[in-house]
């Protein structure tokens, strides 16, 4: 095979039904989009140069699986762990912190031998479960678990023997556990749930929005390190802080939960501006966690606008 048009072709037909999945697959690993999109860009490019290796199409997903994984593997030796505030260790410095990163939609489908849907698999309470786990114990719990590959696919993507790779799964399984997951963003309670949260944001309801959530609720803004537990922080941090202006909220979905973009009142621009993607978890008709990201540059990846009008 050379460098022919015909052979770029052909390799990008068999690529694109699989860049979806392979880039939540990367983002499973990293917890970054940016860091996703940087893996896959490599993963494909060295995937390129090396498809003469490759004698057999029928195995080019593994394959390509294989070195995605090993990309995402050299990246987290590089990297620290990336957490939400709440998971982070209390003496744990400023300035070494980095922060889980918020995912659009819900993700590839997994295969049929997965012990997770979709949306489970990128839920945020998953993902900053999984940033916990070491490398090789991250992959075989998302190769197997997430992806449905085999004890002997697992142990060839990852390099290592079939009884390595059980033995790193068991001690991932153990150490994450499986909760129950947290209400879909399509389940009719929810979305009626999601709709008065946001409205009472917009008329400053502090009252309503605290009823809305659980008793040990909790709320966090990354970058920033603070957060806030239970009905009685959360309501004086609303007091003081966000409800003093006005409000403005968009619905989408992130980490396959309810989410809304949210844009606050500039009175020079007379428009409301963003602010932060809010991403909600609910369990038994109440709001346990708000994740609000306070990075208005990711809006695009969610559909969302730079600013709304009146």
């Amino acid at each position: 095979m050379d460098d022919s048009a015909a052979a770029r072709a052909e390799f990008d037909r068999l690529v694109g039904p699989l860049r979806a999945e392979l880039h939540a697959h990367c983002y499973r690993f990293l917890g970054s989009v940016h860091d996703a999109d940087d893996a896959l860009q490599e993963a494909l490019l060295r995937a390129w140069r090396s498809r003469e290796n490759l004698a057999d199409t029928d195995k080019f997903r593994p394959w390509l699986y294989k070195i995605a994984t090993n990309r995402c593997l050299t990246m987290l030796e590089r990297r620290g762990r990336r957490e939400l505030p709440m998971d982070t260790a209390p003496d744990s410095p400023a300035a070494e912190r980095i922060w889980l990163e918020p995912y659009p939609g819900i993700g590839a489908e997994p295969g049929p031998e997965a012990r997770y849907t979709a949306r489970e698999s990128v839920e945020l309470a998953f993902m900053a479960m999984v940033q916990q786990l070491p490398g090789v114990q991250r992959g075989a719990l998302l190769l197997r678990d997430v992806l449905g590959f085999s004890a002997s696919e697992t142990a060839e993507l990852l390099d290592v023997t079939v009884p390595a790779a059980n033995s790193a799964l068991q001690r991932a399984r153990a150490r994450i556990g499986k909760n129950a997951p947290s209400q879909a963003p399509d389940d009719p309670q929810a979305q009626r749930l999601a709709q008065r949260y946001a409205a009472a944001w917009e008329t400053a309801d502090v009252d309503g929005i605290v009823a809305l959530l659980a008793a040990d609720a909790r709320y966090a803004m990354p970058p920033l390190p603070e957060w806030y537990a239970g009905h009685a922080a959360i309501q004086d941090f609303l007091v003081t802080g966000p409800l003093r202006w006005r409000w403005r909220f968009l619905p989408t979905v992130a980490n396959g939960q309810p989410a809304f973009g949210t844009y606050w009142w500039d009175d020079e621009q007379s428009m409301f501006v963003a602010m932060a993607l809010d991403v909600l978890t609910l369990r038994d008709g109440a709001i346990t966690e708000v994740v609000s990201f306070l990075d208005p540059a990711i809006f695009p990846r969610f559909g969302l606008p730079d600013v709304v009008a009146e």
